[in-house]
């Protein structure tokens, strides 16, 4: 029997906590963009024990997420795909958090729709922002839920002129997975497997790092204090998270979101 495919699309902090969790006894394929911090992870993941392959890839770019899934196929059957790539504010223009905080995300959640594997499950990585109150009308939330990926960027919701700034597209985009991820489990649950999203809040990645030393930094800090667990959350916490949604215990779960925060959001309605 062929070993369990376990998918871990970027590497950063998360991506790194979440592959050592679900790949130990898996042939576990990680792919990132940066071909310097994907080969070392690589490394240090052989080194290690694990049974570790890796592929580059853009999810901006149909061409390339279309190859990794068929690579993952190729591997023996894709039970897990776990989505964490994507870039911050701080980081990224609004144009390049759209192309990978929006299209990517819909780009990974069509291909490997298509090659998951019958009792497979994957979970995307969106974020608190995306539990913002947004104003999207019914017939744009629908539109985002629904478009097929490569139309989303000509969407007018989507236009990038609409944004004050990167923040403002991240939030959009992060919303707009989750509405993604839940018309997805309808063709993933077509091949008996299930997509579900986490939505993280300030985590203490360095991608979380570089956010809290930004300018709405201190806004962070307080909503952390001011929270039930007083605390940024840590890669461990995501890592929990998405173990309990790809795994048994959560056989009866699709297409919905779990948001860990720390309690973060709930101080908007308190």
């Amino acid at each position: 029997m062929s070993q369990s495919v376990v998918v871990v699309i970027g590497v950063g902090g998360m991506g790194e906590s979440i592959a050592r969790r679900l790949g130990s006894g898996a042939r576990l394929l990680i792919a990132d963009f940066n071909a310097e911090a994907l080969e070392a992870v690589r490394a240090q993941l052989e080194k290690d024990g694990y049974a570790v392959t890796a592929a580059p890839v853009d999810v901006s770019s149909r061409e390339s997420v279309c190859a990794l899934a068929r690579q993952a196929a190729g591997l023996g059957p894709v039970r897990t795909v776990v989505h964490t790539a994507g870039l911050s504010p701080a980081q990224a223009s609004i144009a390049a958090i759209l192309a990978v905080d929006l299209l990517g995300v819909a780009i990974v959640l069509e291909e490997f729709g298509q090659v998951v594997a019958p009792g497979g499950s994957g979970v995307v990585i969106a974020s608190m922002a995306g539990h913002r109150n947004s104003g999207l009308s019914g017939e744009e939330a629908v539109q985002l839920a629904t478009t097929p990926a490569d139309e989303l960027l000509s969407l007018p919701v989507a236009a990038k002129e609409r944004f004050s700034g990167p923040e403002a597209a991240y939030a959009f985009s992060k919303e707009a997975n989750l509405l993604r991820v839940r018309a997805a489990s309808s063709t993933w649950g077509a091949r008996n497997a299930r997509i579900n999203s986490v939505s993280p809040g300030a985590i203490a990645t360095p991608m979380g790092q570089a956010e809290l030393a930004g300018e709405h930094g201190d806004q962070m800090r307080r909503m952390i204090a001011a929270s039930n667990a007083k605390r940024a959350g840590t890669a461990a916490d995501i890592t929990d998270a998405v173990a309990f949604l790809v795994g048994p215990s959560a056989s009866f779960i699709s297409g919905t979101d779990l948001l860990v925060d720390g309690g973060v959001t709930a101080l908007a309605v308190g």
